[in-house]
């Protein structure tokens, strides 16, 4: 983000201007995020288009991109994973209203203000896969000493004798 620039907005006043930001955040400015990095380096680019919705309050549309280094969890290893999401929010900012009332997703203000790298982080989030897995399917996974057991396994056939046993039986 460049210096200068508020993380903290009145999201009732942009959507009344329909204000559109962008921002552009390192991932390791992002806490909740860092357990599934295997590489804090990288940046999310993120939109935030502020308007009224239908229900007469404030919402935004957030679109967020980046290419994290995630944590694959077959074999452990880092890999990119180029990711893009989108969300249309609802803001709410009392507790007499419920997430039933809205169509769109709902998030919470701390008195009308919001994190603009909270909300990025959230978003990127839930653009994630659940479990993060890597494109090699033939090598991920697959330790080089369990292959070489593998192949000395094929070679040699310690049940061999048992079998010419039942065959003379």
């Amino acid at each position: 983000m460049a210096p200068g620039l508020p993380d903290r907005v009145d999201c009732a006043h942009l959507a009344d201007h329909a204000t559109v930001l962008e921002r552009v955040y390192a991932l390791g400015s992002m806490p909740r995020l860092q357990d599934l990095l295997a590489d804090t380096r990288g940046s999310v680019r993120a939109r935030f288009a502020f308007a009224m919705v239908e229900s007469g309050r404030a919402g935004a549309r957030v679109t967020i991109q980046a290419e994290p280094t995630l944590v694959c969890q077959r074999c452990l290893q880092g890999f990119a994973f180029a990711v893009a999401g989108s969300s249309d929010i609802e803001f709410s900012g009392g507790s007499r209203w419920s997430e039933t009332d809205s169509q769109r997703e709902v998030y919470a203000t701390d008195d009308g203000f919001i994190s603009l790298r909270e909300l990025a982080e959230e978003e990127l989030l839930l653009a994630l896969p659940i479990v993060a897995v890597c494109g090699a399917p033939h090598s991920c996974g697959r330790a080089p000493a369990y292959e070489a057991q593998e192949q000395s396994a094929e070679r040699s056939r310690p049940f061999a004798v048992l079998q010419d046993l039942l065959k003379r039986t």
